[in-house]
């Protein structure tokens, strides 16, 4: 299996995934976008992952090559018809290359919150055997607020609606964060966007809060983490 992976920043990669490929031998390759790497040709890989960044999928003028990004989902998805996991930024890009809209999130989740399954994400390969209402590590401030024609709601909160979908059988793209390790939230309020975004949500010194927080679930997360990866290569093979 040849996998591909779209990168908006350099400490937004795959994360406790990364462990999963490592034990099934899989080679993946990172196009780190946002340095001005280019996208490779698409026929060379057979699975794509995108993963976040602090951008929003609007912002093109600043980040020119997103255009070029949401072209290579759009073919990629709808032409190619190859196998497709966004996470965060890569949700909402699914969602925008593919004619769905995106807007701000009236209130930003950040924190550790609950996520929960919709009857069609309860019967989804992805989500088998995993837990109708779980804790998950969010961290954004942009929602998509409509999805594409065709596609199909998988989860969802009380605040977001919209946090897990699929487009005909083999894409699929999570608002939260699945691929969380024990670094993960120490490493993006390195970020000044992210911790910004952090403050004006949840006050001053809620870094340690969060961080504790994180470190309760962290069992959990691993676990869901790792079925949501058996999953999905199970639902591709």
């Amino acid at each position: 299996m040849r996998l591909l992976v779209f990168q908006h920043l350099d400490c937004e990669h795959p994360g406790q995934l990364r462990q999963y490929l490592k034990q099934d031998g899989i080679d993946w390759t990172a196009v780190e976008l946002d340095e001005g790497e280019p996208i490779p040709p698409l026929e060379d890989y057979d699975v794509l992952w995108v993963m976040g960044g602090p951008m929003d999928v609007w912002d093109v003028d600043e980040n020119p090559w997103l255009v070029e990004e949401k072209q290579a989902i759009r073919r990629w998805v709808r032409d190619l018809n190859k196998p497709y996991l966004g996470l965060c930024l890569g949700h909402q890009l699914l969602a925008d290359a593919l004619g769905g809209t995106c807007g701000p999130q009236p209130i930003p989740e950040i924190g550790v919150l609950d996520v929960e399954l919709t009857a069609e994400g309860e019967a989804d390969p992805l989500f088998k055997d995993m837990p109708v209402r779980q804790k998950a590590l969010q961290w954004h401030s942009v929602r998509v607020a409509q999805p594409p024609e065709g596609a199909t709601v998988l989860a969802g909160s009380d605040s977001c609606r919209i946090q897990a979908m699929r487009i005909g059988e083999n894409a699929w793209s999570l608002q939260y964060h699945v691929e969380v390790e024990p670094d993960t939230v120490a490493n993006w309020a390195e970020i000044e966007a992210y911790r910004a975004s952090l403050e004006r949500t949840l006050g001053k010194g809620a870094l340690e809060a969060m961080k504790a927080d994180a470190d309760a679930n962290m069992k959990g997360f691993v676990s869901n983490a790792e079925k949501l990866y058996r999953n999905f290569m199970a639902a591709i093979s």
